[in-house]
C-alpha cells in the first residue's frame, strides 16, 4: 500500500508509492553517456592545468611550492564564477512597488575546482584528495561569512548535464547570499520547535533511531553516519551528519575532514557504480552565520541523485512521491560501498 511519511524536521508530508515502486537497480543509467570515458586532461576545458588564464584570476589555491597563481602546479584551486548570480556590484537597487519588492542580488558566486584531472570526481577520488576538497570548502566558507551583508553561505556540487553541471572537469560551487534560504528557514523553524516541546535536537533524536535500527542506515564510521531519510523525497536520496551535535559544518576539527572524506567518497562510489554514474546533486545545510542555533540545528549533506522527474502530482500538491522505499535503496547502496579502502589512501 503507498504512505504517506512525514517528515520529522520539516513537518512536509512525502508519499511513498510502494505498490508501483520500481526496483533500485530499475534506476541504473542506460544511456549511452553514462559510464564514458573521459580525458585526464582536455585542450577545451578551462579547469584543466595550462588553461588558468581562460578563468578569471584565482582567489586560492592549493599547489606546489614554487608554482605561481594562474599556473599549473595547483591540486585545488578557487575562481570567480564568470557568470556569476550574485555580485558584490549589483545594478539594481532596493524598493518596492505595491506588493512588489525588489533588491539587489549582494553576494558571491565562486567555483571550486576539485582536482587537475578532468575524469576525476569524488567517486573516484582519494579520500586524501577529496579532504582538501573539503578544506577548500571551509576556508572559502570562513573567508566568506566575513562580509557584512551576508547572510548565508552555500556549497553545492552538480555532476552531470542533467544535474545542472555545465563543465565535466570536476568543480564545486560557492554562493555567500544575502538573505537565509527558505529551505535552510523551514528546517531551523521545524528544528527549534522540537527543541522547544522535547529539549532536544531532533537530527540528533533522528542520528540515534537510525543507529538503533540500523535499516535505512548506508554507511557509519567513528563520527560520521550516512542514512537514507525515513522520509526521503526522492529515490536515493542520502543525508551526511555528525553523529554528534554540531550545528555549523565550518567549525569541523581538521583531524576530521579526511574521515568525511571518506563517507562522500564512498557514498558516492556507490551511487556511482550501483546506479551507473547518475547526475546528482548534493548541497551543504548549516546553521546561518549570524544565526544563534548552537541548541538545535545539526550541519548534513544531503544528496540527491536525478533519477525521476517531477510533474503535476508534485506541483500541484507541493508533494514529493518517492518510487522506492528509503530502506530498499539504503540496502542497495550498502552492497555497493567497497568493501576495502585499497587505492583510495592518498594522492595529494
Amino acid at each position: 500500500m503507498p504512505e504517506l511519511r512525514l517528515d520529522p524536521v520539516t513537518g512536509r508530508w512525502v508519499l511513498v508509492a510502494t505498490e508501483r515502486a520500481k526496483r533500485p537497480k530499475d534506476f541504473a543509467q542506460q544511456d549511452a553517456a553514462a559510464g564514458k570515458a573521459r580525458p585526464e586532461r582536455s585542450d577545451a576545458c578551462p579547469f584543466c592545468p595550462g588553461n588558468e588564464r581562460q578563468t578569471p584570476p584565482e582567489i586560492f589555491s592549493f599547489r606546489r611550492d614554487g608554482t605561481r597563481p594562474d599556473e599549473a602546479g595547483w591540486w585545488v584551486r578557487g575562481v570567480p564564477n564568470k557568470y556569476p548570480a550574485l555580485t558584490w556590484e549589483p545594478t539594481v537597487r532596493a524598493s518596492t512597488s505595491g506588493i512588489f519588492s525588489v533588491r539587489p542580488a549582494t553576494g558571491a558566486h565562486e567555483v571550486i575546482i576539485e582536482s587537475p584531472l578532468h575524469n576525476a570526481s569524488p567517486a573516484t577520488m582519494s579520500y586524501d584528495e577529496m579532504a582538501e576538497v573539503i578544506r577548500a570548502y571551509i576556508h572559502r566558507y570562513r573567508a566568506l561569512s566575513e562580509a557584512p551583508d551576508i547572510r548565508y553561505i552555500l556549497i553545492f556540487r552538480n555532476h552531470g548535464r542533467d544535474a545542472g553541471a555545465s563543465l565535466e572537469h570536476p568543480h564545486s560551487q560557492v554562493a555567500a547570499v544575502p538573505l537565509v534560504p527558505p529551505v535552510v528557514l523551514e528546517e531551523l523553524a521545524g528544528a527549534r520547535h522540537h527543541h522547544e516541546s522535547t529539549g532536544r535536537c531532533v537530527f540528533c533524536d533522528m542520528v540515534r533511531q537510525e543507529l538503533e535500527s540500523a535499516v535505512r542506515v548506508v554507511l557509519e564510521t567513528r563520527d560520521f553516519i550516512a542514512l537514507e531519510p525515513y522520509a526521503s523525497k526522492m529515490p536515493f536520496e542520502t543525508w551526511v551528519l555528525p553523529k554528534t551535535h554540531a550545528p555549523s559544518f565550518h567549525e569541523i576539527d581538521p583531524s576530521s575532514y579526511r574521515e568525511l572524506a571518506q563517507v562522500l567518497v564512498d557514498v558516492l562510489g556507490a551511487v556511482s557504480t550501483g546506479l551507473h554514474d547518475p547526475p546528482y546533486n548534493y548541497i551543504l545545510h548549516t546553521a546561518p552565520p549570524r544565526e544563534r542555533c548552537d541548541g538545535f540545528y545539526h550541519w548534513h549533506i544531503e544528496i540527491f541523485p536525478k533519477l525521476t522527474v517531477a510533474a503535476g502530482f508534485e506541483f500541484g500538491m507541493g508533494m514529493y512521491i518517492n518510487v522506492t522505499t528509503p530502506e530498499s535503496a539504503a540496502e542497495f547502496l550498502r552492497n555497493h560501498i567497497p568493501s576495502e579502502a585499497s587505492g583510495r589512501n592518498s594522492g595529494v
